[in-house]
């Protein structure tokens, strides 16, 4: 047959070819047939060692692991090996303590920096738990009509919402109801992410936190003071802005849940486990 080329494993960072002219042979069972070539599979220009090269290069899910906890995170880290591990440059997590703890001992030289999305979903919370308390509080009188079918539009930015729902939104605001202002202090923070500087960028988080300290609204002070506890942390991000995206991560997370969603439950976590790998 004609020469083919097959593209191999980079070796010591130079591209590598397979290059060979196969045979036709005469099988007693299959008749004259092109002979096997263990490196190959069909038609395909890469060899098989290749392709599962690629597979795993490419793959973006490295590891996961059953249930949220210290164990399960220094198994991951275990998985990953001491040469990974080592050489990590930037790492991002939530705030959940037991985390914070394995990734300052297991993790120390890398920049620890907070998910932006986590904190921006601790403050979306905070607002609504506000709306849910305030339209409890104020049943059956006029007002409550205000926080009626408003659920979904306090949780997006002020800038994406438009038309009737901006005005019923700005009727909110003016209306000096607690739900308006807790929206408005969420709002507010979302200028936090707009700074360059890490000094500049403390001083804004020690203001909105002492505005939220003052607003009486308790949802809104939890998260202020979870901020200041985590200040050091927060503020990484600035360190390391340009070189770490955290869309990617938030991406990923979505990913898995939609995985997950899609099976209606997994008969075993090992299913699971495979169908993660496979799809994110």
């Amino acid at each position: 047959m004609e020469q083919r080329s097959w593209l191999f494993v980079p070796m010591w960072g130079l591209v590598t070819w397979f290059v060979y002219a196969a045979r036709r042979v005469e099988c007693p069972e299959h008749g004259v047939v092109i002979e096997h070539v263990p490196w190959s599979a069909g038609k395909r220009p890469v060899t098989i060692a290749m392709m599962g090269f690629l597979s795993r290069w490419a793959r973006r899910l490295l590891w996961v692991g059953r249930k949220r906890t210290q164990a399960t995170l220094r198994r991951g880290l275990d998985a990953l090996g001491s040469e990974v591990v080592g050489g990590l440059q930037y790492v991002c997590s939530d705030m959940w303590k037991p985390y914070l703890r394995v990734l300052a001992q297991r993790v120390g030289q890398a920049l620890h920096i907070l998910d932006r999305f986590h904190i921006t979903m601790h403050l979306n919370q905070a607002v609504d738990q506000v709306r849910r308390a305030e339209s409890t509080r104020l049943k059956g009188q006029p007002l409550a009509e205000r926080l009626k079918k408003m659920r979904w539009k306090l949780l997006r930015k002020g800038s994406h919402v438009r038309g009737r729902a901006k005005l019923k939104l700005e009727g909110l605001l003016a209306s000096r109801l607690a739900t308006g202002r807790a929206w408005d202090l969420k709002e507010a923070f979302q200028h936090f992410w707009k700074y360059r500087s890490p000094i500049w960028a403390g001083g804004f988080l020690d203001y909105w936190t002492e505005r939220a300290m003052r607003s009486r609204l308790e949802p809104m002070k939890k998260v202020a003071r979870m901020l200041r506890a985590h200040e050091g942390l927060i503020l990484n991000w600035f360190k390391a802005r340009g070189e770490v995206c955290t869309g990617a991560t938030e991406g990923l997370n979505n990913k898995i849940r939609v995985v997950t969603r899609r099976a209606y439950g997994f008969r075993t976590y090992k299913a699971m486990e495979i169908a993660l790998y496979h799809k994110v």
